[in-house]
């Protein structure tokens, strides 16, 4: 059997569930399948907070009106978790153990017994704290309990006709911050405003991370020629200046996940 067989029997067995659907990669596969697997049995809930950008929302809603799944989209303030603003080491667990709780309030008034959500096998080679809160919560991570990584689940998601098969990997917008930075409304508005910039100008994966007043811009090392073209260069520069950053600095690394994990 190939894993997406055998995921689908594991769906399967769970009788119903409900999907944490960010509207990535891993969670739009997750809920195609089991809304394939389960019918209504299965349904989508999504967080709208300043974390996610309105355009994920906004995909997120289309995608569960075109396949006709029941989509609970929860309002949810991050910042109102204790300690959350502050952003220590593990700021992923607080916001993932306060976002979970809801999700299973939200199953449980629409009698759905399981909570499941999309990490992949490649997940646990990052630090992600926010997995510990996701197991101390009884949540169910399908697509590492049956061994499929990022590349088996973009190749089945090409495979169904998913659009979101070569989607760029996206991250919650606290993710840009460095541990010990405040995160705050306007500091939030400011990745964002970045990130669509890039975004706006073609660049397909990226990150703006923010380290005080300093923007520390990630790209793929082959768009380097890109970005260090002097027109490109200065309109990204003059931009992140009007959106309150004092300096923009290139990344010589270039785009890499969990980048603010390195000195850990």
């Amino acid at each position: 059997m190939d894993k997406l067989k055998i995921l689908q029997e594991y769906i399967s067995s769970l009788g119903s569930a409900a999907v944490a659907f960010s509207g990535g990669v891993d969670s739009t596969f997750l809920l195609k399948v089991s809304h394939d697997v389960l019918g209504s049995r299965a349904i989508a809930v999504t967080a709208s907070s300043l974390l996610f950008p309105h355009r994920e929302l906004k995909a997120s809603k289309s995608f569960c009106e075109a396949e006709g799944i029941k989509h609970i989209v929860l309002e949810v303030d991050e910042l109102g978790i204790e300690g959350f603003r502050h952003n220590p080491k593990n700021r992923c667990y607080l916001c993932k153990k306060g976002l979970f709780t809801e999700i299973q309030e939200a199953a449980r008034r629409n009698n759905i017994e399981n909570v499941i959500e999309g990490s992949n096998l490649d997940d646990l080679s990052d630090y992600r704290p926010g997995l510990k809160a996701i197991e101390e919560l009884g949540v169910i991570s399908p697509l590492r309990h049956c061994g499929l990584t990022k590349n088996d689940v973009r190749q089945f998601s090409k495979e169904l006709g998913l659009p979101t098969w070569d989607k760029p990997s996206f991250a919650c917008l606290a993710s840009r911050f460095v541990y010990g930075e405040e995160i705050t409304v306007d500091k939030l508005k400011m990745v964002e405003r970045s990130e669509e910039l890039l975004r706006s100008m073609g660049f397909r994966q990226f990150r703006v991370r923010v380290h005080g007043d300093i923007a520390r811009i990630e790209v793929l090392p082959e768009d380097f020629p890109r970005i260090l073209d002097e027109e490109t260069r200065l309109k990204i520069y003059d931009a992140l200046r009007s959106f309150g950053f004092s300096y923009a600095a290139l990344d010589l690394k270039g785009y890499r996940t969990g980048s603010m994990n390195e000195g850990l």
